[in-house]
């Protein structure tokens, strides 16, 4: 086994490895078969499995997701691509007002174990309608769990269980992580959805950060602690199921909660975790909660424009810095 995996390696990793444990399992999206994905992360699935369990489509998002809610239902446990998250959009209907609801509407008669994959979020210049961070779009819906992976070996291991998971799971790749290296996953590795995981110790402020927002969030907390703050950093890698229990738990040793995320800062999520938090853990607090969020504007395609509206490193190191002298 390979010392490192990059992120897109372990999407087609992950996939591959549930596809040999279960022959239910069966892909289709848009050039996902010799292809190998736009973004490359499907490479070598068409030649393992071939036509019969990988499908390419036609570029229609309502018939990708259409046919594997109809496969879903039937016993099939199919794994669609959506190639950028923006697209979502096109077969919101299928993904607000079908999928969700089936399983809820038939008493449990009938399940949609299905995943519908889907490449997330900016900082490559992709302009405003490819760059989107959506994981707040989905968030809305109640029915469906939200995946968003920031290490290969996560993707890996949220992978199997997302694709296990009797409930539909929107499953978020971030296109700019995609090159990023990180240690392979073990044989059989699994990860819950809904288990946070705490990625770096510290005492005195808690940064929540979620996918691409992790490694801004990790690269702060050292910044940081060259002027002796130290910061814990939680990595959410799921918004529903959400781990309350874990960011609770943080804000019982440092009192500060900084939220960074990449959707914009209207109805993003870290609203929903900040509220929760004045509910259950308002009496933890010794200083407000601070949200470091995308600017409300659609995404400039220019980086040093781009730069302004998504958050940085800079950015989440001066709401620390502020918190922490309140």
């Amino acid at each position: 086994m390979a010392d490192v995996i990059t992120y897109r390696e372990a999407v087609a990793e992950g996939i591959a490895r549930e596809m040999r444990r279960d022959p239910a399992v069966v892909c289709l999206g848009e050039d996902i078969g010799a292809a190998g994905g736009v973004f490359k992360t499907t490479v070598g699935l068409h030649k393992e499995f071939g036509s019969e369990r990988v499908w390419d489509t036609p570029i229609s998002e309502q018939a990708i997701v259409g046919a594997a809610m109809g496969a879903a239902m039937t016993g099939m446990r199919p794994v669609a691509e959506i190639m950028f998250s923006d697209f979502l959009a096109c077969c919101w209907d299928y993904l607000a007002n079908e999928i969700p609801k089936v399983r809820y509407m038939t008493g449990g008669q009938v399940t949609v174990p299905l995943v519908v994959r889907t490449a997330n979020g900016g900082g490559l210049g992709f302009g405003a309608q490819h760059s989107q961070a959506t994981e707040n779009w989905a968030f809305t819906v109640p029915g469906l769990k939200i995946a968003a992976p920031a290490t290969p070996a996560d993707v890996i291991g949220m992978m199997a269980a997302a694709i296990r998971s009797d409930d539909p799971v929107v499953f978020f790749e971030h296109k700019g992580l995609f090159a990023t290296k990180g240690p392979p996953a073990p044989p059989d590795h699994l990860v819950e959805l809904g288990q946070a995981a705490v990625v770096r110790e510290g005492a005195d402020v808690t940064l929540v950060a979620l996918a691409s927002m992790v490694p801004v969030a990790l690269t702060a907390a050292e910044r940081l602690a060259e002027e002796d703050i130290d910061a814990e950093v939680i990595d959410l890698r799921c918004l529903v199921p959400l781990d309350t229990r874990t960011v609770l738990g943080s804000l019982a040793k440092t009192s500060r909660l900084v939220t960074v995320e990449e959707n914009p800062y209207q109805g993003g999520w870290g609203g929903t975790l900040v509220s929760v938090v004045a509910d259950e853990g308002f009496g933890l607090l010794d200083a407000p909660v601070r949200r470091v969020a995308a600017e409300c504007v659609p995404l400039p395609f220019a980086d040093a424009l781009e730069e302004q509206v998504i958050p940085t490193v800079d950015k989440v190191v001066t709401a620390v810095r502020r918190l922490a002298a309140y």
